[in-house]
């Protein structure tokens, strides 16, 4: 909270020994540590009281429901994945004029090589997302917070 180091506590302990005196000491640290204490307890006490009131109000609630509402799965999103893997497998069957067989194996081919592209140049704007952010934690010295920097889909936060 204060980001104090051990150096500063380390002076602000000679400072306390000078100014309140040896005997006093214990004392002020003890009546600090409880005064300490009892601030912590507030602040639990208030995250608490700030957490019931909204599991009053139903934020807990609609947070779950937005969450369940926005699931892939109750979107449907699962069926287009799979008719998307069925597509990705689909030759021209026999129903079909050897004209029209010729065109739908095209058609598939070139979707299927542009979507291949795609996915290419995705990667590439991911891996140039993740050497620019480690490029710039590099450069401010931060190289633990560089793969933390970007995301999976390769935008950097």
């Amino acid at each position: 909270m204060f980001d104090l180091g051990w150096s500063e506590l380390l002076l602000i302990g000679v400072v306390a020994l000078i100014v309140v005196g040896p005997k006093d000491l214990p004392v002020l640290f003890r009546n600090v540590g409880r005064f300490v204490g009892k601030a912590k307890g507030m602040a639990r006490e208030f995250s608490r009281a700030m957490e019931q009131a909204a599991d009053e109000a139903g934020v807990k609630d609609a947070a779950d429901t937005v969450r369940k509402a926005t699931s892939a799965r109750n979107l449907g999103l699962d069926s287009v994945k799979d008719a998307a893997k069925d597509f990705a497998k689909w030759t021209p069957d026999d129903s079909l004029s050897d004209d029209r067989k010729d065109v739908a194996k095209k058609i598939h081919d070139a979707t299927a090589q542009a979507a291949t592209k795609r996915k290419e140049q995705e990667r590439a704007a991911a891996e140039a997302a993740r050497a620019e952010a480690a490029a710039d934690a590099e450069e401010h010295g931060d190289l633990a917070a560089a793969p933390e920097k970007v995301a999976k889909d390769g935008s950097t936060t």
